[in-house]
Parts: C-alpha cells; sequence; structure tokens
C-alpha cells in the first residue's frame, strides 16, 4: 500500500485560510519568537542544547521545553541562558497593532 504525504507548507496554508486557525496561530507569535531567538543564541554560540544546560546548571530537557515554546521563562532564567551562551538579553516594548489594542 502506498501512502501520499502532504508537505507541510501545503496544509499549513489551507489551515490559514481558517480565521479561528489564523487568530490562534497568531497570538502565539510572541511564543514563537521567544522559541527563535533562543535558538538562534545557543546556534550562534555553536553550542548542544547539553552544552547550555550545563553552563546553566540545569538538564537538556530544560533547554529543550525552553526552545520548543511550551514554557514561559522567567526573566531570571533568560538572563542564565543569555550568560551561557555569551549572548546579551534585551527585552523591548513595541507599539501593538491597531488590533491588538487594550481598552481601556
Amino acid at each position: 500500500m502506498s501512502r501520499k504525504f502532504i508537505p507541510v507548507e501545503e496544509v499549513a496554508r489551507e489551515w490559514m485560510k481558517d480565521p479561528a486557525f489564523r487568530a490562534e496561530y497568531d497570538a502565539l507569535e510572541e511564543e514563537f519568537e521567544l522559541a527563535k531567538a533562543l535558538i538562534r543564541a545557543r546556534g550562534e554560540a555553536s553550542m548542544t542544547q547539553a552544552e547550555v544546560a550545563e553552563a546553566m546548571g540545569t538538564t537538556q530537557a530544560v533547554i529543550a521545553r525552553l526552545e520548543s515554546g511550551r514554557a514561559m521563562p522567567s526573566t531570571r532564567t533568560l538572563q542564565r541562558f543569555a550568560k551561557a551562551t555569551n549572548s546579551r538579553l534585551r527585552i523591548s516594548f513595541e507599539p501593538a497593532d491597531s488590533g491588538d489594542a487594550v481598552q481601556r
């Protein structure tokens, strides 16, 4: 029996047409960005997850969870990650899109 595989990009394009899916996906943007930033910092330091974990005094599983976006780390944890990867933590606030404005 032959199995047909559909490229993930094709499936994602279809899912993005659903407004409910798109709204949930967009709501996770900040978490995805944090995960990408952690992975980028580790990559630029040419370190494995295990090496970062050792430098932070934690386990590789903790680093994997941080990089997966499933955990929202504290500022202290982010500072430790930055130190372990010989990088600098920068946090900024940017104006929200008009659709994201909070009503007062």
